[in-house]
Order: C-alpha cells, then sequence, then structure tokens
C-alpha cells in the first residue's frame, strides 16, 4: 500500500495518537516502529481506529537510511518525527543516538524523498530557555541537553539539504498512558509521599492535552506558511505548581502539601531524601513561553483545547484509572465524583444501573471487572470511601451509600461483598423499595472472624507490611497481575489503618445484622465459596460455589455474573399469590 505520511516512533505515547488522528482524516499511513508493530495495532484496535489505510514497517532511526525498505515509500509527503530518548538518568551517548543522531537521520532520508511535502520535528518547551547557548550535558543531564543540541542539527540539516521543516515545542503532554515528569509528582501526591511542593510559589509546568498537540501536528503539513516555522505549543492557562497541586489534591481526595521546598536547596539535598533526579529540576522554572505562533494557527484551523482544569481533572481520573500505570486499564466511566463529601472513585452507569456492585475490603471496583461484562444490564461500581482509589470519609459508611444511590432512578440489584454487606443490608433494610433485590457475597458478619490479631497494636503494621501473596492466599485470590494493585492500594498513606478500623467495627456489629437479616422486605440471596462457607445458620437462600473461596467474583466472575442475572430476572418477575 503506497502511504503520504510516515510516523517515527509510531509505537510511542504521542506517535500511536499522531497516527490515529492522521488515519482519522484519512491519510494513508506508515507506522515506523523498532519492533513487530503488535502493540501498536492492539492499541488501534481499542480505540476503534480503522487500520485499513495503515501500513507498518520497521525502522531504526539510528542507522543511516532508518533500515527503511526501498520501495513503497516513494509517495511520502508529509515526515513525522515522534521518536525520542525520553528518559532521567541514561548516558549521553544513550540520549544522543536518537535526540540528535536519530534525529538528524530522519531529516537526510526525508531529502530522498521526491513528493516531500514536510518534516515536523518535535522538540521540547525548554528550548527557549537554551536562548543560543550550546548544551551542557553536565548540568542539565543527557536528555534535556541531547534535545537542545538536536534541536540545532535538526535546524541545521533542513537548511543544509533544502528539507522544509516545521518545530513543534510542546510542554509536558497529558492524557491517557502519559506516566512520566509531572505524573510522577502526581502519583507522589496521590499515595500522600509528597509532604513539600519542589521549587513552590511562581514555579510554572505548562501542560498541553495530548488530543490537541495531534491535532495540531497533523495540521502543520496541511498550512502552507507553517513551513519553517517554530510553535511553543502549550496552555498559556495552566496554573502554577501550588495551584495546580491544589487543584489535583482536591479533585483526588487527597491533601494538598502546604509547604514548599526552594530549588537551589533541592540542588544541595541528597537525592536519597530528595527523591528527585537531578535532571528535573532545570524545568522547574517561572519562565513563560511565546505561543502566539501556535495559538494563530489553531484559530485559523478551527483547533481548540478542552479548558486547563478539565483536562488536569481527566487525565488525573486516566493516572488514577491505571495506578499510574501499574495495572491494566480501567473499563469506563470512571472518574472521582463527590459522594457524601468524599472524593470517590466510581465506575460504570450512575443513574440506570441495572446492578450496584460494592466490594469487600482490601479490593476495589477490579474485582468485578470480570462478572460486568457478562452481566444483562449496566453496573455502577464504586470504591469505598478510603480504599481503592476513593479519598477518606470521615462520615458514616450509611450516609455515604444512601448519597451514591440517590442519583440512582432504576431499581437495581445491589451486590455486596464481605465487609460491603453490612451497609448495604441496613441501606436495604431502609429503602427496600429502591431496590429490586440484595445479594450478599460471601457476608462476613455470618462466617469465621478475621485471622488478623484486631486487638493488637500490631495489627496495622502487620496488614501495611504484607506481602501480596500471603493477602491473596488470606482472600483465596489466584495469584497474578492483580494482586500488584491490590499492594499499590494498600500502600496508600492511611489504608492499612482505615482497614483494621473498618474490621473491628464489622466484629461489633455481627449480631445486630443477623438480626436484621430475617426482617429484610425484598428478595435476599446469599452466595459463598465451598472454601469459605457460612459458619451460622440463616433461612435465607444459599449458593455455594465449588472451587472457590472467599472472593468468587474474582475467581468464577462467569457463574457469579449467571447468578446475579437469575435473581434480577426473579425479582423482576410477576409474583403470584395462592
Amino acid at each position: 500500500m503506497l502511504s503520504d505520511s510516515i510516523v517515527f516512533g509510531a509505537g510511542g505515547f504521542i506517535g500511536r495518537s499522531l497516527v490515529a488522528e492522521l488515519l482519522r482524516r484519512g491519510h494513508r499511513v506508515a507506522a515506523a516502529v523498532r519492533g513487530s508493530g503488535d502493540g501498536l495495532t492492539a492499541w488501534l484496535d481499542g480505540q476503534g481506529v480503522d487500520r485499513t489505510a495503515l501500513t507498518v514497517v520497521r525502522a531504526d532511526i539510528t542507522t543511516p537510511g532508518l533500515g527503511l525498505p526501498a520501495d513503497g515509500l516513494a509517495g511520502i509527503r508529509d515526515v513525522y518525527n515522534t521518536a525520542a530518548r525520553f528518559a532521567f538518568g541514561i548516558t549521553a551517548a544513550e540520549a544522543r543516538a536518537v535526540n540528535v543522531t536519530g534525529a538528524v537521520h530522519v531529516v537526510a532520508w526525508a531529502a530522498g524523498l521526491p513528493k516531500l511535502r514536510r518534516v515536523v520535528h518535535i522538540s521540547g518547551y525548554r528550548m527557549a530557555a537554551a536562548d543560543g547557548r550550546p548544551p551542557d550535558y553536565r548540568r542539565q543531564g543527557a536528555y534535556e541537553a541531547s534535545k537542545q543540541e538536536g534541536d540545532a542539527a535538526v535546524r541545521a540539516g533542513a537548511r543544509e539539504l533544502g528539507v522544509p521543516l516545521s518545530i513543534a515545542n510542546p510542554s509536558t503532554v497529558i492524557g491517557p498512558g502519559q506516566y512520566l515528569g509531572l505524573a510522577e509528582m502526581v502519583a507522589a501526591l496521590w499515595q500522600g509521599r509528597l509532604p513539600a511542593l519542589p521549587g513552590g510559589p511562581g514555579i510554572f509546568l505548562p501542560v498541553v492535552p495530548l488530543d490537541h498537540f495531534v491535532r495540531f501536528l497533523a495540521t502543520l503539513p496541511e498550512d502552507p506558511e507553517s513551513a519553517g516555522g517554530t510553535y511553543w505549543v502549550l496552555d498559556d492557562s495552566t496554573p502554577e505548581l501550588p495551584v495546580l497541586a491544589g487543584l489535583l489534591a482536591e479533585h483526588m481526595g487527597v491533601r494538598a502539601p502546604q509547604r514548599s521546598v526552594p530549588v537551589g536547596v533541592l540542588r544541595r539535598l541528597p537525592r536519597a531524601i530528595t527523591r528527585a533526579d537531578p535532571e528535573t529540576l532545570s524545568f522547574l522554572s517561572a519562565d513563560r513561553y511565546d505561543t502566539a505562533a501556535a495559538r494563530a494557527l489553531s484559530e485559523a484551523h478551527g483547533l481548540s483545547m478542552a479548558p486547563v482544569q478539565a483536562a488536569l481533572r481527566q487525565w488525573a481520573d486516566d493516572l488514577v484509572a491505571t495506578r499510574f500505570g501499574r495495572s491494566g486499564p480501567c473499563r469506563g466511566p470512571y472518574g472521582f465524583h463527590g459522594v457524601a463529601g468524599t472524593r470517590t472513585w466510581v465506575t460504570g452507569e450512575r443513574r440506570r444501573p441495572g446492578y450496584v456492585l460494592l466490594h469487600g475490603l482490601l479490593l476495589s471496583t477490579d474485582a468485578w471487572a470480570g462478572a460486568a461484562d457478562h452481566l444483562d444490564a449496566p453496573a455502577l461500581a464504586p470504591d469505598l470511601p478510603g480504599f481503592g482509589r476513593s479519598g477518606a470519609s470521615a462520615g458514616p459508611l450509611d450516609a455515604w451509600l444512601a448519597d451514591l444511590l440517590r442519583p440512582v432512578e432504576t431499581r437495581p440489584v445491589l451486590v455486596a461483598h464481605s465487609l460491603a454487606c453490612g451497609p448495604a443490608l441496613r441501606y436495604a433494610a431502609a429503602h427496600p423499595d429502591r431496590l429490586a433485590a440484595l445479594v450478599l457475597i460471601a457476608p462476613a458478619f455470618l462466617q469465621r472472624p478475621s485471622a488478623l490479631p484486631l486487638r493488637s497494636p500490631l495489627a496495622v503494621p502487620l496488614l501495611r507490611t504484607a506481602p501480596a501473596s500471603r493477602l491473596a492466599r488470606s482472600l483465596g485470590l489466584p495469584e497474578g497481575p492483580g494482586l500488584d494493585a491490590l499492594t499499590v492500594d494498600l500502600r496508600r498513606a492511611g489504608t492499612s489503618r482505615r482497614a483494621v478500623a473498618a474490621m473491628r467495627d464489622a466484629h461489633r456489629q455481627r449480631t445486630e445484622l443477623r438480626r436484621v437479616l430475617p426482617e429484610l422486605r425484598l428478595p435476599v440471596e446469599i452466595v459463598v465459596g465451598s472454601a469459605d462457607p457460612l459458619t451460622e445458620p440463616v433461612d435465607t437462600p444459599v449458593t455455594v460455589i465449588e472451587g472457590t473461596g472467599h472472593c468468587p467474583q474474582v475467581t468464577h466472575p462467569a457463574s457469579v455474573a449467571h447468578l446475579l442475572t437469575s435473581c434480577r430476572d426473579r425479582a423482576a418477575a410477576p409474583r403470584t399469590t395462592a
């Protein structure tokens, strides 16, 4: 297939989104990658992008000629170089191979294309701070110095070879999949491990949304006047760092740092104390940038950015959804919402769910992902306050659940697991008309009490430092990728303490809950695993799933989903009287 555009670095964060944008615009695209390209094609499929006009080619920009085939690429008009070695702590040789030598090789290769219209090279917004000075690898670090050297080398090569060149200088590009740079500060904020802000007042770390940036890149060759232009692409209205951190902290339901450490002090402190790579400190600046040319081009072509506060909040949702790249993608819709004054992580259908799914302690909405895929109606699944991704709450869990369900317009099946069965049971007792049925999975108040020494002051440190494998065995979970997410959540500041407090509280409620259960005025069913049976007799119908333990919704999701669907069908069936 003949292509009219080629994207180098097509498998990267920016490159793959640019490929998607070009394909959506009707371009025939050659995606240049170093490997097989399977990751790129899988990602495009996940985004619903038609790959009919895509060709994947192997390339290595660190070698002259780029290792590309001689045939099939002569029709290329537009060349995009999104390839970069973006990492801190690498050697100068590693950085220069891609960011300098590789970038020059792309320009030289493009010069031989008979139909070349434009080369678009991505540089960086800190090029403005260079002010014509030569790069200083010792002071700046390999990444920033190599980008500066590469910027000058690409310009010189294009002039010498007569290549029409446009340079885009983006700031931090935010969007799904961006886990570097500013994202690391957001991770520390979310985990409760950012006692002080680096740099302090006046620091300007501008951002630009990914979707706007790739639209801008795709537009550059279509504008004849942009040849030879340099464009700083960033949002001038990005809040200064203290305000930005406060905005994100409020959105995620965590505390914002009240103190700051000046850059000069950070440079003198050992890295073991600051936990900051020295190369990142040069980005902590109050500098501003000339974005007039980029704004003019965007306005001329009808491009606009989302409001920066909304873009930052959405990015925070995307980061937390994958626990900053440590767990798999989160099924949408998802995000933080205010529930009874608590920043609550919510996935699924908020207003018209067929099911509401409440997880047990040490778990999160992830525990329901497999079962939700097999359900016959949309589900609403939140992370309980103070657990999973949700912020902590000072109020009672019963009030939180009532507020969560207040906007619900349907009569869903309320499904609760383990310790969540308590508040679910009380809600069902107080609002039987709001629910179609109640399903209790492994109800803790009817099973053996926790083996954790709840009365001991060692309970919290024991839980916080427990290996993931031990936690998995205690919950009857299989070892796998989900354990890493469980460990990440448990290591968040205060989570272990809240978990122990919740178990103590639930232990005190066991007698009361057993009394309330037979008094409920709606259909109720109980589900347990064969390896985790009830220890208290009940008159309520009980289904036992063979070969599983305390978390059947994780180990046997299809079976649990079938039981929930059957329960909903029975609840919806017309009642008959004898």
